[in-house]
C-alpha cells in the first residue's frame, strides 16, 4: 500500500500546508486538532516543535483511530527565543524589528499517528532578512498579511521581500517540508 492510495487526516487548520498536501498529489481530510499548544522549558525549540506536531496528530488520532493523521507545528527561532505569531499590529512590528538584518531558524515538527503509536521528527531551515526600515516594516504589517503567521511573515508570499535568502527545505519554512513528510508517511505505512 502507498499513501497515495489511502486518505490522511491533516490535524492543521494550516491553508498553507492544505496547499502542500495537494501539491503532493495526496489524498487527505482536514481534520483541526484541538490539542493545547504549551511550549515546555526543557525542551530546545527544535524539540518544541516536533512534540507538539505529535500531540496534535495524536489527539486527532484518538478520534479516527483507524486513520493516518499527519500534524505538524512550526516555530520561528531567534537566538534561543521562539518567536510565535503576532498578537496586534504592533506586536508584529516588533517581531518585524526582532528579525532585521539577522538570520534566525524556522523549525517544523511534523508527526505521523495511527491509533495510540506516533512517529516524528523536526526539519530546520535557516532564513536570513534584510535590514528593514520601519517604514518597510509598517507597509508590509498593512498588508495583514503578516498576522496569523510565525514570525509574522509568509516567505511564500509578500514577507519574501523582506528576505535576502534562506538554506534548506523552502517547503519547511512555509510549513511543511515535503521530502520528510514524504518519508514519515513511508515509515508510518510501514509500522
Amino acid at each position: 500500500m502507498s499513501f497515495f492510495e489511502i486518505e490522511i487526516i491533516l490535524a492543521s487548520k494550516s491553508p498553507r500546508r492544505a496547499e502542500i498536501l495537494e501539491s503532493m498529489g495526496l489524498k487527505f481530510r482536514v481534520v483541526p486538532s484541538l490539542a493545547d499548544e504549551v511550549i515546555r522549558d526543557d525542551l530546545t525549540p527544535a524539540e518544541n516543535a516536533r512534540v507538539l506536531a505529535e500531540a496534535k496528530a495524536l489527539a486527532v488520532s484518538s478520534l479516527h483511530p483507524g486513520s493516518f493523521v499527519l500534524g505538524a507545528d512550526t516555530l520561528v527561532v531567534l537566538g534561543d527565543e521562539i518567536i510565535g505569531k503576532p498578537r496586534d499590529k504592533n506586536h508584529a512590528i516588533e517581531i518585524l524589528r526582532l528579525l532585521s538584518g539577522k538570520t534566525h531558524n524556522v523549525a517544523t515538527g511534523i508527526a505521523v499517528a495511527l491509533g495510540d503509536v506516533v512517529v516524528g521528527q523536526t526539519v530546520v531551515s535557516q532564513v536570513t532578512f534584510h535590514s528593514l526600515t520601519d517604514n518597510q516594516i509598517a507597509d508590509y504589517v498593512a498588508t495583514g498579511e503578516p498576522m496569523d503567521k510565525a514570525g509574522a511573515y509568509a516567505i511564500q508570499g509578500l514577507g519574501k521581500a523582506l528576505t535576502a535568502g534562506y538554506e534548506g527545505s523552502w517547503s519547511n519554512i512555509v510549513g511543511l517540508p515535503v521530502e520528510e513528510t514524504r518519508h514519515l508517511l513511508n515509515k508510518a505505512m510501514s509500522l
